[in-house]
Formats: structure tokens, C-alpha cells, sequence
């Protein structure tokens, strides 16, 4: 087995994007990117949807069995502005990521060219400049639904890097237990979870998955307000008057092996998290407890993985 290196830089970005705009929502990554470079960040994280936004409050026109074409033309805006995996966007992605020395994670609206449904994806970079990492989240959250369709590829895949393996589940996905088994089974050192839950409550969720999983959690979520939506593009604007002035709190954190705060929680604001975490405490939390090692009873139940 390789030696890991003993730590990672971090840059953790909590920020809005230019919302439904994804031509303009990548410049506005490649600024952030380039922020970051003075402080040589080997992993910089960015939140869930970060292209082209997290649309908050907007109903597409759905309700139980009915649709309408205003909401339509509010679906058709999200849809122009989800990209195509792999794609002239992955490809500038990458780009930065290899520009910058670094792993770079960021999660985005995924547009299906074969089937035409879209997929709420976070992806993973290499420093090469690879897309190594393409993870569909596995269940929309509520009328998320409508818009997104169920993973159906690309079950938990991890990416093997020099702090061991780092691998990533989306918002409610880390409230199955099952899919973090399938996740601690494969060694994570780096639990990277793009979300956009500004609960207090799901802080207290976070500690205990650093603890359960014995792993750094990165809680990555957006600091959006009312103002960043483009309303005058929207067949629904109503919808948007409806929402507070800021409509996601952010709380980005990151956790360590032991449940403890390696930076506190950072609430109504954008701004950029920077830590270096000492990957020594992932091997020796594991000395009392190991969730699929020595406290794991695989006589007694085990997980099967359907993957393809």
C-alpha cells in the first residue's frame, strides 16, 4: 500500500452562482478557482447544482397531474442551461482543475443528450485535468422529482488520491444508511457532501457521520438570495416574491474523524473556507471503531450493491 500524504489543503467555496446561466456561472467558477490559487489548494469543493444554480421555490408548473406551458418555459431555461457529461463544460472544468495543481469537485445539473432527463451530478477532476469521478444522485429530494431524474450509473464511485479514497453523496442522500455503507466499504478518507440544506439540524447529522464513518466531512452548500434569481427570464416571478431575501443560509463546514468542527459553520454569507487536514486522524479514529472492519458482523448482515 502507498503512503498517503500526512496532509490536504482545502478550499471549500460557499457562493451563489449566476443562477440559470451556465456560460456565465463557469466564468464566474473560473474567478473562484483562480481566487484560491494563492493559498495552493490541493482539493477545492464546490456545492450541490453549482450549474446552473439550485432553483429554489420554482414549481415548473407541476401540481398532482397537471402541467402548464408558462412552467414549461421555466423548465425549458433550467434544461438550456444543464450540461452535457462529458462536454465543452467538463472540458473548461478540467481545465481548471489542471491550471490550478488541484482535485476539483463541483456539482451540476446533468443533461442526458440520449434520453433528454437531467441529473443532479457532482464531478470529480483530477490535477491531470481528468473527469474521474461522475456520481447521479440516487433519489431526488421531494418535488425535486420533477425535475431530476433517479441515478440509473455511476453507483458510488470514489477516486483514489493521495489521501486516500474520496468519494461523494448529494444533499438527503447522506440521510441513507445504506449508501454511506457503501461508501465507508470502500475506505473513504474524504466524504465530500454538496448539498443545499441550511438546517441547523443538519450539522448535528454531519458530526455523526464523521464519527460513524470515521472520515473528513466536507459539507459544502450555497449562499444564494432572492436577488441572484433572473426573474425577468422567468414565466413565473411570482414564485420567487415569495422567498425570503436570502433563500439558502449556506452553514458550510468541515469535520473531522471525531465528529469535531475543523471549521465552524459559515451562515449568511459567501466566502471561501480554507484548512489543512491532518489525514493521520482518519487511521487512528479507526482504532476503536471501524463501521465495515473489526465492528462490522458480515456473519450476521452484509450490503449488496446493484451497479453497472
Amino acid at each position: 500500500m502507498k503512503d498517503l500524504q500526512p496532509t490536504c489543503r482545502i478550499a471549500l467555496v460557499q457562493a451563489a452562482p449566476v443562477m440559470f446561466d451556465k456560460t456565465k456561472t463557469l466564468e464566474k467558477v473560473a474567478q473562484l478557482v483562480a481566487q484560491t490559487r494563492p493559498q495552493h489548494p490541493e482539493l477545492i469543493v464546490f456545492p450541490e447544482l453549482f450549474i446552473p444554480g439550485y432553483p429554489l421555490g420554482l414549481s415548473f408548473g407541476f401540481t398532482v397531474g397537471q402541467r402548464d406551458e408558462k412552467g414549461r418555459q421555466d423548465w425549458q431555461l433550467y434544461y438550456n442551461n444543464s450540461i452535457i457529461v462529458p462536454g465543452p463544460e467538463t472540458d473548461q472544468l478540467g481545465e481548471l482543475a489542471k491550471a490550478s495543481q488541484a482535485y476539483l469537485s463541483i456539482g451540476v445539473s446533468e443533461r442526458d443528450q440520449t434520453t433528454n432527463t437531467l441529473y443532479n451530478s457532482n464531478l470529480i477532476f483530477a490535477p491531470t485535468g481528468k473527469l474521474v469521478a461522475i456520481h447521479r444522485k440516487l433519489k431526488p429530494t421531494g418535488s425535486e422529482r420533477v425535475v431530476w431524474g433517479d441515478a440509473d450509473r455511476h453507483f458510488f464511485p470514489v477516486v483514489d488520491t493521495p489521501w486516500g479514497p474520496a468519494g461523494s453523496l448529494i444533499c438527503w442522500e447522506s440521510y441513507m444508511p445504506l449508501a454511506r455503507v457503501a461508501l465507508y466499504e470502500k475506505g473513504i478518507s474524504l466524504y465530500i457532501a454538496p448539498n443545499t440544506n441550511d438546517n441547523p439540524e443538519w450539522q448535528a447529522t454531519i458530526q455523526h457521520i464523521a464519527i460513524e464513518g470515521h472520515c473528513y466531512f466536507i459539507n459544502a452548500d450555497m449562499f444564494f438570495e432572492k436577488s441572484d434569481y433572473p426573474v425577468d427570464q422567468l414565466a413565473y416571478p411570482e414564485e420567487v416574491a415569495k422567498l425570503p431575501d436570502i433563500v439558502c443560509r449556506g452553514g458550510s463546514s468541515i469535520v473531522d474523524p471525531y465528529g469535531h468542527f475543523v471549521t465552524e459553520p459559515l451562515w449568511d454569507k459567501a466566502g471561501i473556507i480554507y484548512a489543512d487536514l491532518d489525514m493521520a486522524k482518519v487511521p487512528a479514529s479507526h482504532m476503536e471503531f471501524d463501521v465495515v472492519g473489526h465492528y462490522a458482523r458480515p456473519d450476521i448482515f452484509d450490503l449488496t450493491i446493484k451497479d453497472q
